[in-house]
């Protein structure tokens, strides 16, 4: 046996923190360990003050500004950190302007003690000394290097770790809680990064997590390792007192290492890939319905066409469709249309009346059937406010609409009111539209419902004289605003019709995008019937003989 450790007696053996060896590394009596494979000595926490804290010179208390530290104790009572623990780390109880306090030794990088971190009865944390020259807590006790370090947020949660862990690995915390975490690991980054693995157990409340962010932007990616306590627990000092020391032990050396919000392991995506996709719902649009294979929520299509084309109503339709052959719960967020026309618009399709101009002969008791099937059914939501507002303000309803109502799909109709309403007027209409855009994307992953805007389209700039009101072909380089109305969208649908043609009802609908499937092209025609106020095909219409002469009456 070595000279250092030839008169101490061993106290335990286990596998060595410095090398792979399971039994040869023994710590002694004294709190010194010796590695016999590798040949590692770590020395004793006296061995690692120049200062003992229960000692302190008149000279050096002056200098600093420190108080006399009192004595070791137990705090089994309420936290079950038991005397030994406190010796090891010169955690003392002692008084401070006549109130009695515990007192946490800091030390600089020479382990010199510069610093003392009071807890109060009423648990304030005062300093005293020079706590702008401290290392971490702990941090005297260690030398540089090794497998691992665990960071904790408090030094009592480092005490609690340490004890469990018998004082056999190194386990610091940070000064100043979680605020000033990122900072503190900054000051000392050569110790910490000294250690190949780095093991963070912040506190389990939304702090602690931010603190885990911030602190692993300023060590080496894929060092850091996170311990995610279950809910139950605040802290390590918790779970010490709930008795489940072991199972710190264990969360501690399985922690996973951490990865930032976004980035997965491809090792964890199969059973992701391979669930079934949720199905699409069918359209009233047979064509459109077999291009995109119905359409889904959590995504986010685009309709387009010419002023006075229908694009209003052909979504409508479509929103009216998922309320009553689904049973889907819908938001609708007109803006050019009062909430009064809203309401009518959708008692007319249910009627098969254009409502918004007259009863067309149906009695109040059939148009009260109709508001109860679908504006009174429960699962109809109307946004009735509109002025200038914040795009903040806005997401926000829509979120609470998807979120607090549980809407299936929301109705925008239309993009350019929302930009031209919004407060950040000094904004550009493309730069405002790319962030809505992006608002609306993160929404509909955020919250899985799906979202069907309206968005007008640019005037053509070339020297044709025919427009979009003439039946020209739409594209997607013609809408209006911004390229992230074709970037963000899953799906891109237009309509085109000729008012002025022969037959000026008939309107074709054209797939610019179609992310999910790939399949673009002409896909119905649908016709505007002025009897019912319908956009169907020719085989949907359910126009009767006799609400054909009711019409004409």
């Amino acid at each position: 046996m070595g000279k250092a450790h030839a008169s101490v007696p061993i106290a335990t053996k286990q596998s060595c923190p410095h090398c792979s060896s399971s039994d040869a590394y023994s710590v002694f009596s004294d709190g010194h360990g010796y590695c016999f494979s590798c040949q590692t000595y770590d020395k004793t926490p006296n061995e690692y003050n120049n200062v003992s804290s229960t000692n302190l010179s008149p000279a050096r208390k002056k200098s600093y500004g420190l108080i006399d530290p009192g004595d070791f104790k137990d705090l089994t009572k309420v936290r079950k950190i038991r005397k030994s623990t406190c010796e090891f780390f010169g955690y003392t109880i002692g008084k401070y302007k006549g109130e009695t306090v515990h007192i946490a030794p800091y030390y600089n990088r020479k382990r010199q003690l510069v610093a003392q971190h009071l807890r109060t009865e009423d648990k304030e944390m005062p300093w005293v000394g020079k706590p702008n020259q401290v290392t971490l807590f702990g941090q005297q006790l260690w030398a540089e290097g090794g497998p691992r370090l665990i960071i904790t947020e408090g030094e009592i949660d480092a005490m609690s770790v340490s004890q469990v862990l018998n004082h056999h690995h190194p386990v610091v915390s940070v000064p100043n809680g979680a605020a000033g975490a990122a900072e503190a690991i900054r000051e000392n980054i050569d110790f910490v990064e000294s250690f190949k693995e780095i093991v963070l157990l912040m506190d389990n409340d939304e702090a602690g997590h931010k603190a885990v962010e911030d602190i692993s932007q300023v060590l080496t990616p894929g060092k850091v390792k996170v311990v995610q306590l279950p809910d139950k627990y605040k802290d390590a000092n918790d779970v010490l007192k709930a008795g489940e020391g072991k199972r710190l032990y264990d969360w501690v050396f399985k922690a996973p290492t951490y990865r930032p919000d976004g980035i997965i392991d491809g090792a964890d995506l199969y059973n992701d890939a391979f669930t079934e996709e949720e199905p699409g719902y069918d359209i009233p649009y047979p064509t459109m319905n077999k291009m995109f294979w119905g359409l889904r929520k959590a995504e986010l299509y685009m309709f387009t066409a010419g002023s006075g084309i229908g694009k209003s109503t052909l979504v409508n339709e479509i929103g009216y469709h998922m309320l009553t052959a689904h049973g889907h719960r819908i938001g609708v967020v007109a803006l050019e249309d009062s909430r009064r026309k809203t309401v009518k618009k959708y008692i007319g399709m249910d009627l098969n009346v254009p409502f918004v101009l007259g009863k067309h002969g149906k009695t109040d008791e059939e148009i009260s059937d109709a508001f109860k099937r679908t504006v009174g059914s429960g699962r109809f939501f109307l946004y009735d406010h509109w002025g200038s507002t914040g795009l903040d303000n806005l997401i926000n309803k829509f979120r609470y609409l998807a979120v607090g109502f549980g809407v299936d799909w929301i109705i925008l109709d239309h993009i350019s009111i929302v930009v031209s309403g919004l407060d950040e007027i000094q904004e550009s209409e493309r730069k405002m539209i790319d962030k809505l855009m992006t608002r609306l994307r993160s929404l509909v992953e955020e919250t899985g419902v799906g979202v069907m805007a309206i968005v007008h389209l640019n005037r053509p700039q070339d020297n044709s004289p025919k427009s979009y009101n003439d039946g020209r072909q739409v594209t997607l380089r013609a809408l209006r605003g911004s390229a992230a109305l074709e970037q963000l969208s899953d799906g891109v649908i237009a309509m085109e019709r000729n008012q002025q043609a022969e037959d000026p009802n008939v309107a074709t609908l054209r797939v610019l995008k179609n992310r999910p499937i790939g399949e673009t092209g002409v896909a119905d025609t649908l016709r505007y019937d002025p009897k019912t106020g319908r956009l169907l095909t020719d085989e949907q219409s359910t126009f009767t003989q006799q609400e054909e002469e009711i019409y004409e009456f």
